[in-house]
């Protein structure tokens, strides 16, 4: 490895511990409650060195919700859009990916859900993060339930965001409770969604012969199917 290489691998690792540390004590203590000094000190470094990465408190935590919210976001999609199975198991296993990142990052997750900055820049990030979020799901009812009117679309994104913002956080109360528990719940939620929606004369693609199918299930009574064995 080159000088180069040696000095930008230091640099990196450097800025993940500063991370690292920065969420620990944010979750634990607040933006407010942990100072620059107590971040560097987590993460064996200097006050100094810390300022090489990052020009104030305010920058870290900005650069650390911006991670985790492409981390975050990245995994459902994937599962949902890409992955293997008929919807009902791609919807499982969006779902399991979603609650699986969140149970990974412990820490990050009361950041993610929680604004307890008092500023103004981050509140304006939070609005930003859960605009995406449900955009998103506005974009996968849309392609995966065809016959949701348009004017209900956006209500009902917020629904689903408010759902699985609302169970992270009740889960961050109840850590014993399996992530089992709560993807089934969140299938279970979507399913009653997609049972009400009547096809449109023409009929659906794929995803919406799916949807048709789940529907049909979901008003039979079926058991909403579990999520994938194992954890992270």
């Amino acid at each position: 490895m080159s000088e180069i290489d040696r000095s930008r691998a230091a640099r990196a690792e450097a800025r993940t511990r500063i991370e690292d540390a920065a969420a620990r004590l944010f979750a634990k203590r607040g933006f407010a409650g942990t100072t620059i000094g107590e971040i560097a000190a987590e993460a064996g470094l200097s006050k100094p060195m810390l300022y090489r990465h990052f020009d104030s408190k305010q920058e870290l935590h900005l650069a650390l919700l911006e991670r985790h919210r492409d981390e975050l976001a990245a995994a459902p999609i994937r599962e949902l859009l890409h992955g293997d199975g008929d919807l009902a198991a791609r919807m499982t296993a969006m779902y399991d990916a979603w609650f699986g990142y969140v149970q990974s990052h412990p820490y990050t997750w009361r950041m993610m859900f929680r604004d307890t900055t008092g500023d103004a820049q981050v509140a304006a990030f939070h609005r930003e993060v859960q605009r995406r979020q449900r955009e998103t799901d506005v974009a996968l009812l849309r392609e995966v339930v065809p016959g949701i009117p348009e004017a209900e679309l956006e209500p009902l994104g917020e629904a689903i965001r408010s759902a699985l913002y609302g169970l992270a956080l009740w889960w961050l109360e109840r850590p014993d409770r399996p992530r089992e528990l709560l993807v089934a719940t969140m299938v279970r939620i979507t399913r009653g969604l997609i049972s009400t929606v009547e096809a449109p004369s023409g009929g659906h693609g794929d995803d919406g012969q799916a949807a048709e199918a789940e529907a049909a299930g979901a008003s039979a009574g079926k058991d909403t199917p579990g999520p994938p064995g194992g954890t992270d």
